[in-house]
């Protein structure tokens, strides 16, 4: 019963109130086709009695016929009950799943984004909707009608009920026991398996350089590692699993027993007659029936616990624009970028990653950023786009604070390409496109601007031609580029480039360099990242980076002039004094 308080106190503080409060009707309903059932489930106990009591006694064929007629109505009406129950609940869980769905997707980028495990959470949908619509929850809903079978065992003889308030004690007592034997094996197995399956989708993700440096044998012996413990805890579980039903299975049977020859012994002193004998040992079963099928489905009772607890948390964990409802406009051609003592942390870090950012960008102006490795360059680009979970300080778009801007509108103003590029399983065009609506002329523009129209052309299908996953059917330089046009597709405000020509050669190189004249000619503000002093050169201004601190911020030295400062030429030279 738990679980059951615990979603009680769920739909009163939970987030997800209005979801659960939105199929209280349909709980009502599949209630009150569950009492109906239950009080029909008596019937055959009632035809039983008739049977001993008034047929074999009074030999009368009509009342043999008139208890069997309504017999088999009364059934009828039971099984057609159970198909609706049935029906309702797989119409509740496909609600549910529909209503929930679209939250817990866009959580599980949200929680990505925080570095977060996200991926299980829609397992943890799946499981969640399958208990609605399997047998747990019908056990749930039956269980209360255990009181009212032992009331009708206590008409027949007190005795006979107090027999079944024993045995349904015992049980109870054993699921409480099953529940402390059971629980952390299984959750242990859940969480083996996930490691597990984390490590192998890693490892397949980056099949070409394990096997083409002959790194699978230790890959397989790491694995093998994981898996072993993986089994070792799904072991320990279905062991606890397994003495848990034999000992539940004893306790059934000699419960079924017992009530029969406690009933024979009433019948043999004269205070039952033989039919209530038999009814006595049916509403026995009936009455314990809902304890053995919760004990039956602990191991999903408990997956379903897990399940739902995970969503709970996930889903009242404050993510990055959470709360924000803002909205973007688009009208002027660039966005004015403002960071006020702004600061990126992580929990995995002492020390910020990025310490008192100060610094304006006016609209349509253009930002180098160069450093070393691990100075906070792509930590800076994406505390700019508002896209860093854990920070300090404000970061302003047209005055207003990224956090409060909706993301939905603030991403059609924004372009942004990140060091790792990041394509998907779709067309050329689709993946330009942002996989929204389809407009040919902007797609055109972008790749135009990007200078890949013409490569395009000459694949097969041209923009139809399927990347696959990842952008794996391109090269590198190809990648890049088709980020590039993703990037600058739709003239955006306020454009973020995190080191564009990282994979690029002279041709690459000089598309970019023309793609950013462009992006600056209309007006739109530019964030790029890069060592090369080519493309930093028409930057209207550079901000160097140490140690996740402003060393620097000033104008580029200009492209083919040496220099004798310390950050690659990119400035000029201190003026002796």
């Amino acid at each position: 019963m738990r679980l059951m308080s615990r979603i009680s106190d769920f739909t009163q503080r939970s987030e997800l109130s209005r979801f659960l409060c939105a199929f209280r009707r349909e709980f009502w309903t599949a209630l009150s086709f569950t009492a109906l059932i239950n009080v029909l489930m008596l019937t055959p106990t009632l035809y039983m009695l008739q049977i001993f009591d008034r047929v074999l006694v009074s030999y009368s064929h009509f009342t043999l016929v008139a208890v069997t007629v309504m017999l088999l109505l009364f059934l009828g009406v039971m099984s057609f009950s159970e198909w609706v129950r049935a029906r309702l609940l797989v119409r509740l869980g496909v609600r549910l799943d529909m209503e929930l769905n679209p939250r817990v997707f866009a959580k599980a980028f949200e929680l990505k984004n925080l570095g977060e495990e996200s991926a299980r959470l829609f397992g943890d949908l799946t499981r969640l909707r399958q208990f609605l619509t399997g047998k747990g929850l019908i056990a749930f809903l039956d269980a209360p009608w255990t009181p009212i079978y032992i009331m009708a065992l206590f008409f027949l003889h007190p005795w006979l009920g107090i027999l079944a308030i024993v045995f349904c004690l015992v049980l109870s007592g054993m699921a409480w026991i099953s529940s402390l034997v059971m629980q952390e094996p299984l959750e242990e197995s859940a969480r083996a398996n996930q490691r597990e399956n984390r490590y192998l989708e890693g490892k397949l993700r980056h099949s070409a350089v394990v096997e083409s440096m002959g790194m699978l044998g230790d890959m397989l012996r790491l694995w093998l590692r994981r898996h072993l413990e993986s089994l070792v805890f799904g072991r320990r579980g279905e062991d606890a699993q397994a003495r848990v039903q034999s000992m539940t299975r004893f306790v059934r049977f000699f419960q079924q027993s017992l009530s029969l020859g406690a009933g024979a012994l009433l019948v043999i002193h004269g205070e039952i007659s033989p039919g209530a004998m038999i009814a006595a040992n049916a509403l026995t079963n009936r009455a314990t029936h809902p304890i053995d099928a919760l004990m039956n489905s602990w191991r999903d009772i408990l997956a379903a616990r897990t399940s739902f607890l995970n969503l709970e948390a996930a889903l009242e964990k404050h993510s990055v624009g959470e709360s924000a409802t803002v909205v973007m406009e688009g009208a002027s051609p660039g966005a004015v970028l403002r960071l006020v003592n702004a600061q990126a942390i992580s929990v995995r870090r002492a020390m910020p990653i990025l310490r008192d950012i100060s610094l304006e960008i006016s609209s349509g102006m253009a930002l180098g950023i160069i450093g070393p490795s691990g100075s906070g360059k792509s930590t800076l680009a994406r505390l700019i786009l508002g896209i860093w979970p854990e920070t300090e300080g404000e970061v302003y778009l047209d005055g207003i604070p990224v956090q409060e801007l909706d993301r939905v509108s603030l991403g059609s103003c924004l372009g942004y390409l990140p060091q790792d590029v990041e394509l998907f399983a779709g067309s050329i065009a689709e993946n330009i496109a942002r996989f929204g609506e389809m407009d040919a002329d902007r797609i055109i523009a972008a790749s135009q601007q990007a200078d890949i129209h013409d490569m395009i052309l000459r694949f097969p299908e041209g923009y139809d031609t399927q990347i696959g996953d990842g952008g794996r059917f391109l090269s590198g330089g190809q990648r890049q580029r088709v980020g590039l046009a993703r990037a600058i597709y739709g003239n955006p405000r306020l454009v973020v480039l995190d080191e564009p020509n990282a994979n690029l050669d002279d041709a690459g190189d000089r598309a970019l360099l023309r793609a950013v004249l462009a992006l600056k000619q209309n007006g739109t503000t530019l964030v790029l990242i890069s060592h090369r002093p080519q493309i930093l050169a028409v930057m209207d201004s550079v901000l160097a980076l140490e140690q996740g601190r402003i060393a620097r911020l000033g104008k580029p030295w200009p492209a083919g002039r040496k220099s004798t400062g310390q950050t690659g030429g990119v400035f000029p030279a201190p003026v002796p004094t």
